[in-house]
């Protein structure tokens, strides 16, 4: 059986023979850890790892860190974040007078930052909520503003009439 390696200087040796391998090890030019590929076999490992070789190192053998089971889950946009900057856009888009959707990007911006915070491995969406955020509450205040101002324009003149 042929092996390869890998040296430390980056090279690839061989194919080699096992005695080879085995001169290389009592030589120092391998250790444990350096990548060997089995000819015929599927994948690269590492020497100390391949039976027949195990016994010529010293010390521990190498170990293979535990595998993930799975890839890490997308990070999706949070649809609460997404509907608080709609609702705060329609809210500018209808002058400043619709407070349902005032308060609803409002509301739909607290729920999304409460949700981002609990789960920022799983899901994205904070500059979307806090735009909207911004957006419902600036038209909210000014749609406060404007009531204000009407009513102010209503209301009767205090100044005594002196004809």
């Amino acid at each position: 059986m042929n092996y390869q390696i890998i040296g430390q200087d980056g090279k690839t040796y061989g194919p080699v023979g096992a005695e080879q391998i085995r001169a290389w090890i009592a030589q120092g030019r391998i250790e444990s850890r350096t990548p060997a590929f089995v000819e015929g076999g599927a994948d690269w490992t590492f020497a100390g790892l391949l039976p027949e070789f195990a016994g010529n190192f010293s010390g521990v053998p190498p170990t293979i860190g535990s595998l993930k089971t799975g890839a890490a889950a997308p990070q999706k946009t949070n649809a609460f974040a997404t509907w608080s900057l709609v609702c705060g856009c329609l809210a500018w888009a209808c002058c400043c007078c619709c407070l349902p959707f005032n308060l609803l990007g409002l509301v739909f911006a607290i729920i999304a930052l409460v949700q981002i915070d609990a789960q920022p491995e799983t899901q994205t969406g904070r500059s979307l909520a806090i735009a909207g955020l911004i957006l419902s509450a600036t038209s909210w205040l000014g749609s406060f503003g404007w009531a204000l101002l009407k009513l102010a324009a209503n209301q009767p003149k205090f100044m005594p009439d002196f004809n």
